[in-house]
């Protein structure tokens, strides 16, 4: 089920990382790289070696878990109970919690050596400073790496993310992010943050499972569905990219404040279950993975990256039914999204797509820059930094209330695909 590409170097052959990394127009990147930083702008062939390795690799403990519980005898509804009851109460609270469930925790809640606490705690309130510009910048640079086959399908399959399914499961990931980026949110038994992550852990598993054994799914040229490498992608799409990707409104991340991020990340990504073979650690590291993600691309999605794509913007048109100030702000939020796909993704891909324009849309942030630059300036102000924090996270709030009209997140691993 694996394709060697080269001596000891294992890939999935959609992954082209070893049959591009020397080509002219690669060799060109990394020359001017290397000048500008002094790194090479790709890992050592060791650490290449091992994100190739994870592609196949998942998450064996939580499978085990959910395999016996939530595929078992158990069943989807008695074992998402016994979840919650171990979240709010301990372990110990479940008397019949199968060995599975109990390995499962024993690791969630066993906090790792590397692990420096004031770091992650800095790093969430980086999220929580960037308010719901966290959820537009991680949305729009996901779009991205939808041209791959690996990372498509089983979104496309699961339907949570395509369709008039995308903004429902986008507003799920916005209060993901929401509830872990909360003071102790990844520390405190009970704590909402630690809650949601041992939810989506647990979906995940669920839908590799899924995509896994469905016929649509390529083995040979993807890999394992959900697999830690891109799951590692998705930890680095939330702290080294849009800090840097954010400096072109205004948001002022400091270097500081990335690496407290990457590190944030990394627990929040352990929590996740995502414990891979090699962790980028610092900010250089966290690009030259990104680096090597892009040079694999094969552009393989097709149509399932077509629907991902064009849905994600799409989302947040005005509906059925809505009228006077939601109907504004859906239009609002449409054309602000738009703008953000011109802004966030590379030319060639957006052009490859349908998705709508980004004039006049474009000028709104462009206006809002100077209030952005001087906002970030005086957070800085001694006494201020926490008034802006409590400002941004109410505002997060309200915009995801807003959106939800009544709902609530739900994390639900019992869906079957949608084809």
């Amino acid at each position: 089920m694996t394709v060697t590409t080269g001596p000891d170097r294992t890939c999935p052959t959609a992954f082209r990382y070893w049959e591009t990394k020397d080509t002219p127009t690669w060799t060109k990147r990394r020359r001017v790289f290397k000048k500008l930083t002094g790194h090479d702008l790709f890992p050592t062939d060791e650490q290449a070696t091992a994100l190739c390795e994870d592609l196949f690799a998942g998450d064996p403990v939580a499978e085990r878990f959910v395999d016996e519980v939530f595929f078992g005898e158990i069943g989807h509804k008695r074992g998402r109970e016994m979840v919650t009851q171990a979240l709010e109460h301990g372990i110990d609270s479940v008397p019949d919690a199968p060995d599975s469930m109990r390995e499962l925790f024993a690791e969630f809640e066993n906090v790792p050596d590397w692990v420096d606490r004031d770091l992650v705690e800095l790093g969430a309130s980086v999220w929580k400073r960037w308010g719901t510009m966290l959820f537009s910048v991680a949305g729009v640079i996901t779009l991205e790496i939808y041209t791959e086959g690996a990372v498509a399908m089983p979104l496309s399959l699961a339907g949570g993310y395509a369709g008039d399914n995308a903004l429902r499961r986008f507003l799920e990931t916005s209060r993901f992010w929401i509830d872990t980026s909360q003071p102790g949110a990844l520390f405190e038994q009970g704590a909402a943050g630690r809650a949601t992550a041992m939810q989506v852990r647990i979906m995940h598993v669920a839908v590799r499972k899924r995509v896994g054994d469905h016929p649509e799914w390529d083995t040979d040229a993807w890999g394992l569905p959900i697999c830690q490498t891109y799951e590692q992608m998705t930890q680095i799409g939330g702290s080294t990219v849009p800090a840097l990707s954010l400096w072109l409104l205004g948001y002022q991340t400091t270097p500081k404040e990335i690496r407290a991020l990457i590190h944030f990340n990394r627990y929040l990504g352990h929590l996740l279950g995502v414990q891979p073979r090699w962790a980028p650690t610092t900010i250089v590291e966290t690009l030259q993975t990104v680096a090597m993600t892009t040079a694999a691309r094969s552009w393989d999605s097709g149509e399932a990256g077509k629907e991902l794509i064009e849905s994600f913007p799409a989302a947040f048109a005005p509906r059925e039914g809505q009228k006077g100030l939601k109907k504004l702000r859906a239009r609002y939020n449409h054309g602000i999204y738009s703008a953000y796909t011109a802004l966030w993704m590379m030319p060639p891909t957006r052009k490859a797509y349908d998705l709508p324009p980004a004039f006049p849309w474009l000028m709104i942030l462009l206006a809002r820059w100077p209030l952005v630059t001087v906002t970030e300036l005086l957070r800085r102000v001694p006494g201020l930094k926490q008034a802006h924090l409590e400002l941004m996270d109410r505002h997060r709030e309200s915009w995801w209330k807003a959106q939800m009209e009544g709902r609530q997140a739900e994390f639900d691993a019992s869906s079957s695909l949608r084809r």
